[in-house]
């Protein structure tokens, strides 16, 4: 078996990754290939951290908002992330792997609240963390509660999964001759205005050093590519 390169990581999803082709909601045989690939991960020893964003429900900053107060539509994404991640969770543990859901926004029915050494304690015990309801603030993005989760909890890298392959200086699905790049600074894509990660985001990586790696999720078996150290998708670092 190959050995992963890191030991800690924090994987960002997007809510659509969870309704594949469908565009909304959950496609339950593409959330259950996601938790058997991420089992695989796990049985490598890796610990996994996920955030899961909501926009195959709710997103504040969507068409469907526009019309909202931006605090309350945000407060709707948030709660869109916590239904990913229930959802996420029943497919990891039908995978027998022990799972928490932790929430920025606090209900103890469903979800542990955060509190940053429970969170890498049940990391330490081989349990997968899945944070949601993002920050708990309004504003603030996924991909910024992504950055924030992962220096909180020491994770060695981000792993953003996309459905295209790394960055590209243009959209590839419209522009047939985009340049990729496997390796880019974080200045240059704060530069370039690349929609890697929101700049917030961006920024907390560049100030703290946390390279992130973004990769394409719909290719089975990428993940674990990833923690094993192969050169695919693109890095973005120093």
């Amino acid at each position: 078996m190959p050995t992963p390169i890191f030991k800690r990581v924090l994987l960002k999803l997007s809510g659509e990754a969870l309704a594949a082709d469908r565009g909304f909601g959950i496609d339950p045989t593409h959330i259950h290939g996601i938790a058997a690939e991420l089992a695989e991960v796990h049985a490598l020893g890796v610990e996994i951290a996920i955030v899961v964003g909501g926009g195959n429900f709710f997103r504040g900053v969507a068409e469907q908002a526009k019309d909202m107060d931006r605090v309350s539509a945000d407060h709707m994404g948030m709660l869109a992330t916590v239904i990913n991640a229930l959802a996420l969770q029943d497919a990891l543990e039908k995978q027998d792997i022990y799972t928490r859901v932790v929430s920025a926004i606090e209900m103890n029915q469903v979800a542990e609240p955060f509190i940053r050494r429970r969170a890498i304690r049940h990391l330490e015990k081989q349990r997968i963390v899945i944070f949601a309801g993002g920050t708990g603030n309004p504003y603030f993005s996924t991909d910024t509660a992504a950055s924030l989760r992962a220096m909180e909890i020491k994770a060695e890298v981000i792993l953003k999964a996309t459905k295209v392959d790394g960055i590209y200086d243009a959209d590839p699905m419209k522009v047939k001759d985009a340049k990729k790049f496997t390796e880019i600074s974080y200045m240059e894509v704060l530069k370039q205005g690349l929609k890697v990660m929101d700049s917030t985001a961006i920024s907390l990586c560049k100030d703290n050093n946390l390279p992130i790696i973004i990769f394409n999720l719909n290719e089975r078996g990428n993940i674990a590519r990833v923690v094993t150290g192969e050169k695919i998708g693109s890095l973005v670092s120093a």
